[in-house]
C-alpha cells in the first residue's frame, strides 16, 4: 500500500478558511525503558518526504517531520506548524507559520523551508514520486523543469500559494508527507540526507546507525517539537518483520508493543487471543489488482475484455469469508466507504460481481481478437500478509476461466515496489492504497491520473483526467464528488485496476502499553502510546 500514504467525513473549507490548532499533548517521560516497539517494513527509498509514497517509509517520515497540519484520529485537520491558512477566493492562499520552530540540527524552520522543499519536489528533473501533489500550483510542469511561480515568500513566517484555479480543499491536502519542510543541509546531498534525515517532528533518529536496513529503525523523542503530537513516550523502535505471522507471535509474547495488521492465520482467533487489546475498525484502505496494459493480451479492446472477464471470475465475497473471516467488504468502487461522497450505486459496478458465465463469454470475445497464450500471474510481496488471498484469487480465475493462473511472490516490499515503479515487473500485481488525506480525490487522481506518481499501471484516459480536474476546481465538496463519481463510472469500463475490497484496521497491542488508538487511515497514533 501506499502508500501512504485517510479518514472519515470531510467538511468543505469555506471561502475564507482557517485551520486552527485544537490541542497539545502532555509532557512525556523519556528513556530507553519507554520505547514503543511497532512493526513496519523496510522503506523503498531513502526518507525524503517528496519521494516517500509507501507505508514503510511513510510511517517513519510522518513521525520525524511536521508539516503545516496533521490529521487527528477522526481525520480532521489540525494545525501543526501553521498559524493560519486563509484565502478569500480559494485560489490564492496565505499561509502563516509559527515562529521559534527548529529542525533537529538547530536550523530555524521558516517559510523558505517549505517553499524550497516544495519546489524541489515539483521539479521534473528531480523525479520525485510525489511531484504530482504540486500540480495545482502555478508554474508546475510535467514537460520541463519549471519553478513553482505560484509560491512567494512574504517573510520568514509567511508565504503565499497561488493555484492554477480555485480549489476549496487545498488546505486539507497539506498534512500529507509531500508538503513537509526541509533544512538547507538537504540540498547539499539529498541521498545522504535520506539515509539520516533531519526533521522537525515529534521524533528524530536515535543518532548514527539508528536505521539498520532490513532490520529496524529507532527514533527518540524530539524535545524541541512544539506541536500537538508531543510524544507521551520516549521513542519508537520500528521493526521490519519478514512476515506478519512472526510479528503476531512477538505480540502474543509481549515482545512487540503494537501490531498494525493481523496475519490471515490469526483472523479467526485474534480477538479471543487479545481480548480488549484487539483492534477492529473501519479504515480508509483499498485493495486492488493492477494489470498493466504493457503486458501481452492486455492492451486495447482485447485488454478491456480480459480485465472485465478476470474481474468477474473472482469470487470476492467467498475470499473475504474464507481468507479474511469476513473482516473485509467487497469493493463497489475505487475509494472507501469511510470517505464522504462514497457510493455503491455507480453505473457499471456489476463488473465487480462474481459472474462465471459472463466472465467466460467476455474471455471468448477477447480470444476472438487474439487467442490467449501463456499463464496469468498475480505478484505480491512475501513479507506481507498477502499469500493466501492472492492464491485464492488465482485459483478463482483458474477455475472459472480454465486458464493457468498462479501467484508470483517477491521477497520484500521494497523490492516489490521497486519492480513496480520501474515497470520491470512482468505480471499483474496486488496494489493497495492507504489514504493520505480524507477525500475521494486522494483515492483517484494520485493513482489514475495521467503521469501521477502512484499510477502503477500507467493508466491514461483524457476524459477521466478532465473530470478529475473539474472535481479539483469545484466550488464545494458535494459538487466535486459528483465529478469524481462520473470519473469512476468510466474507470469501471476501463478497469485501470480490479477493485477487490475495502480494508479494516485489524491490529492489536501488548499488555505492556496503554493509550493505543488507531486513526482513520489504520495507522496507530504512536505518540499517544505509553508504557505501563
Amino acid at each position: 500500500m501506499r502508500f501512504k500514504k485517510l479518514r472519515t467525513a470531510v467538511v468543505a473549507v469555506a471561502a475564507v478558511a482557517a485551520l486552527t490548532l485544537t490541542g497539545c499533548a502532555a509532557a512525556a517521560p523519556a528513556g530507553n525503558d519507554n520505547i514503543i516497539t511497532v512493526n513496519g517494513s523496510e522503506p523503498q527509498n531513502p526518507i525524503i518526504p517528496t519521494n516517500t509514497n509507501e507505508v514503510g517509509g511513510g510511517l517513519i517520515a510522518d513521525n520525524i517531520f511536521a508539516g503545516l497540519v496533521y490529521y487527528d484520529a477522526s481525520g480532521a485537520p489540525v494545525n501543526d506548524m501553521a498559524e493560519s491558512i486563509t484565502s478569500e477566493d480559494n485560489q490564492t492562499w496565505n499561509i502563516k507559520i509559527k515562529s521559534g520552530w527548529k529542525f533537529t540540527n538547530g536550523e530555524e524552520v521558516t517559510a523558505e523551508s517549505f517553499v524550497k522543499a516544495w519546489n524541489y519536489g515539483a521539479l521534473l528533473s528531480n523525479a520525485q514520486l510525489n511531484s504530482y501533489f504540486f500540480e495545482a500550483i502555478e508554474g508546475f510542469s510535467y514537460d520541463v523543469d519549471s519553478e513553482l511561480t505560484g509560491l512567494t515568500v512574504v517573510s520568514p513566517t509567511e508565504f503565499t500559494v497561488k493555484l492554477t484555479s480555485a480549489q476549496s480543499d487545498f488546505p486539507l491536502r497539506l498534512g500529507y508527507t509531500a508538503f513537509m519542510p526541509l533544512p538547507s543541509v538537504f540540498y547539499d546531498d539529498p541521498a545522504a540526507f535520506g539515509e539520516n534525515p533531519i526533521g522537525n517532528g515529534p521524533y528524530m533518529l536515535d543518532g548514527e546507525g539508528a536505521w539498520k536496513h532490513n532490520v529496524e529503525i529507532t527514533l527518540v523523542k524530539n524535545p524541541d517539537y512544539k506541536g500537538g503530537r508531543a510524544p507521551l513516550n520516549g521513542g519508537l523502535k520500528i521493526v521490519f518483520y519478514a512476515s506478519y505471522d512472526a510479528a503476531y507471535a512477538d505480540l502474543l509474547a509481549d515482545n512487540l508493543d503494537v501490531l498494525t495488521g493481523i496475519p490471515d492465520s490469526a483472523l479467526k482467533t485474534y480477538k479471543a487471543d487479545l481480548g480488549d487489546r484487539a483492534i477492529d475498525q473501519g479504515a480508509a484502505i483499498f485493495q486492488s489488482i493492477t494489470i498493466p496494459e504493457r503486458l501481452a493480451h492486455f492492451s486495447g479492446e482485447e485488454g478491456k475484455l480480459r480485465r472485465a472477464a478476470i474481474s468477474m471470475a473472482i469470487n470476492r465475497q467467498e475470499i473475504i469469508d474464507v481468507i479474511f473471516n469476513g473482516t473485509r467488504k467487497a469493493a463497489r468502487d475505487f475509494t472507501s466507504p469511510v470517505i464522504a461522497g462514497w457510493s455503491d450505486k455507480l453505473a457499471g459496478s456489476e463488473v465487480l460481481d462474481f459472474n462465471p458465465e459472463k466472465a467466460k463469454e467476455l474471455w471468448a470475445q477477447a480470444d476472438a481478437i487474439s487467442p490467449w497464450t501463456g499463464s496469468f500471474q498475480v505478484g505480491y510481496n512475501a513479507d506481507g500478509s498477502h499469500q493466501a488471498w492472492t492464491e485464492a484469487v488465482a485459483n478463482s480465475i483458474k477455475n472459472t476461466l480454465g486458464i493457468d493462473a498462479s501467484t508470483n511472490p517477491v521477497p520484500t516490499f521494497s523490492e516489490f515496489r521497486t519492480q513496480i515503479t520501474s515497470d520491470t515487473i512482468q505480471t499483474a500485481f496486488r496494489t493497495g492504497w492507504q489514504a493520505d488525506y480524507p477525500a475521494l480525490a486522494n483515492f483517484l487522481a494520485p493513482l489514475y491520473k495521467t503521469n501521477a506518481g502512484a499510477n502503477d499501471g500507467d493508466y491514461s484516459n483524457p476524459e477521466v483526467d478532465a473530470l478529475f480536474d473539474k472535481g479539483d476546481q469545484a466550488a464545494s465538496l458535494e459538487e466535486a464528488n459528483g465529478y469524481y463519481q462520473q470519473a469512476q463510472e468510466i474507470m469501471l469500463q476501463d478497469l485501470p485496476v480490479l477493485p477487490m475490497w475495502y480494508g479494516i484496521a485489524n491490529g492489536g497491542y501488548s499488555t505492556k502499553v496503554e493509550g493505543v488508538k488507531f486513526g482513520w487511515n489504520s495507522v496507530p497514533l504512536l505518540h499517544e502510546i505509553l508504557k505501563k
